[in-house]
This record gives C-alpha cells, structure tokens and sequence, in this order.
C-alpha cells in the first residue's frame, strides 16, 4: 500500500475544485484519486482539469471503487448524513463538509454508523488546524491574556442569487448553518468549554425563508459569546478574545488566504491600544486538513476535530433555532 492515502470525491462543488481538490494535491500524505458528477461530462471535464486519474458518473461507481480509501463528501446540507452514511456502509472514511447534519439527531446517528463500520468520520472544519489558530489557542491557553472572559465574532458575506444553495431552506441553507457555524466553533475553542444555554435571534428572507441575519449569546460557565453572521450584508469576518490581562484578534479566521501570511494581534498593554503583531507563514488550511485526515488515516491516530466534539457544535446550532422561536434561553442538549 502506498503511503498517500487514495481520496475520492463526491460532486464537483466550487468548494471541492477551485480550493480542497488543488490543496490536496499539494499535500504530502493525499492523493485524489478520483471524482464522481450524477453526470459523467461533468465528472470528466473536472478530472481532465485538475489531474485527477479516475472520473464517475455515479456516487455510487466511486464507492464501489476498491481504490478508494476515503471519501471527501462537499455535496449540498441535505445530502450529507446521507451520502456520508452510505460511503461508511462501503468501507471509506469520510471527511464531510459543514454542516456536518441539519439536525442534532441527525449528526448524533453518525456515531453509530462509525462504531458499525469502523471508519473515520470527521466535519471539515479546516481552520480547527491552521497555524493561526493553533498559535492563537496556545497563547490563550498559557494565560497570555489572562482568563478569557468575552469572545466576540462576526462572519457575513452578501449573496442575493435565489439559485444558490446557501439561500435555499429545503437545502440546509441560511447563515447559521452555513458560516454560523463557524462561530459556534470559535467560541467554544476559545473557551474550551461548553455553553450551558443560548438565546438567539434571526431575521429571515421573506422569499427564500433563510436566515440572513443572526445573531446569539452563549453563556459559558467562564463568560459569554456574542456574535453574528450574515448573508445579505457586506463581508467581513473576525474573532477577539478579551482576558482579565488583554485581548487576542484573529484578523481573518476563517478564509486564510493560501497564498500569503496571516495575521493575529495579541495586547496585554495597560493602554489596550499597542497590540503585538504575530505573523504566521504562508499555509494552505485545506492541504493541512486533508494530510491530518490521512495520517490519521493511515496511522490510526487520533482525529483534529472528533465526531463527538462535533456533534456538540450542532447541539448549539439546534438550540439557536430554538430560541429564535420562543424567545428564551435554550439549553444545548443531545
């Protein structure tokens, strides 16, 4: 058996060909080996294009394929537990993009489709293993900025096409599954811990029926979280943490670029206005992403971002909604 571990491809997602599939090429420890489309031109032109050996016109040929050690799954929301679960079923590992489930029930039987099987399941929450945050959870975890008492977060970005599965609801689409989600994470890194209720509010297209605006605090036993996500308003995204001894910023956390450095600010002055600058090198986070899942793959060690631990972010998520319609605090719960 080779050392690179043979991945396959599941759709030919914007997100799988113009940013994971390339990245994964680069990688010391992946090999795409193959991709599949419901139709075989387009699996074809994307093969031809990226340098990819095999191409399907079926899901279910790639899994099928002998070859095939692990399956990246970038399809729509809606069919993630689905074709997740059935490449499990068929012996692969599965790295699945997030969301990794619409619904806390949904995520949670992924669990025992994983004992069953045996494979690896893992959401594709890339930034979990970029440099940036690796050196910014460290500085937060030795006390740099002292304990962590407030997190703060936005994410938004504008996009109106009623034909994007973003803005679809029967999809899994709105901002708080689709970049939301990454909020929840960030918070619950920072504090490394889990919110003990939440209270959220949403604002919902009235043609689409997703929500472009949301907004939630989670209560941490340590502090609180306050954040929002768009979808109809301008682009931005950041992270601070404030600490009883300064505040720690990621200037972008969650579209590091690939092709120059990234930043952080770290200030512990009694002024809170000369910020240490911490330049980190260059990195791709989706070649990173794809060499630890192979590793672990291969090596059988542990996992950067356990189904378990995921299962938990979607537990917020569900609470979020909840809220949204009742108006109250609303407890995370399996």
């Amino acid at each position: 058996m080779s050392t690179k571990v043979k991945w396959g491809v599941l759709g030919v997602a914007n997100i799988a060909t113009k940013k994971v599939i390339p990245a994964m090429q680069k990688g010391e420890m992946s090999e795409v080996a193959a991709i599949a489309s419901r139709d075989r031109t387009n699996a074809e032109q994307a093969a031809k294009e990226l340098g990819i050996p095999k191409a399907f016109g079926s899901y279910e040929e790639l899994l099928a394929d002998p070859e095939i050690e692990v399956v990246y799954n970038p399809l729509p929301n809606h069919l993630h537990v689905p074709w997740t679960i059935k490449a499990a079923e068929a012996g692969k590992h599965v790295l699945c993009e997030k969301p990794i489930a619409l619904t806390v029930k949904e995520a949670a039987s992924l669990i025992g489709v994983r004992d069953r099987t045996g494979v690896k399941i893992q959401e594709a929450f890339m930034v979990r293993t970029h440099p940036q945050w690796v050196g910014a959870l460290d500085r937060i975890r030795s006390g740099k900025i002292g304990k962590v008492k407030s997190v703060s977060c936005y994410f938004s970005y504008c996009n109106l096409d009623p034909n994007n599965i973003r803005n679809i609801a029967d999809f899994g689409g709105g901002a708080l599954m689709d970049i939301g989600c990454y909020l929840v994470l960030s918070s619950r890194l920072i504090f490394d811990e889990e919110p003990s209720r939440v209270i959220g509010l949403i604002e919902r297209d009235p043609d689409f029926q997703t929500d472009i605006l949301t907004s939630a605090i989670l209560d941490f036993p340590s502090g609180q979280a306050v954040w929002t996500c768009g979808t109809q308003v301008a682009p931005y995204q950041r992270v601070l943490a404030f600490g009883n001894k300064g505040r720690l910023e990621i200037e972008i956390p969650f579209n590091a670029p690939p092709d120059a450095p990234c930043r952080i600010f770290v200030d512990v002055s009694s002024t809170g206005r000369d910020p240490e600058t911490i330049e980190f090198e260059t990195a791709d986070q989706y070649t990173i992403q794809g060499d630890l899942f192979s590793k672990a793959i291969r090596e059988g060690g542990s996992q950067a971002v356990p189904l378990e631990w995921t299962i938990k972010n979607m537990t917020v998520i569900e609470a979020i909604f909840r809220s949204a319609q009742t108006s109250q605090w609303e407890k995370p719960s399996v």
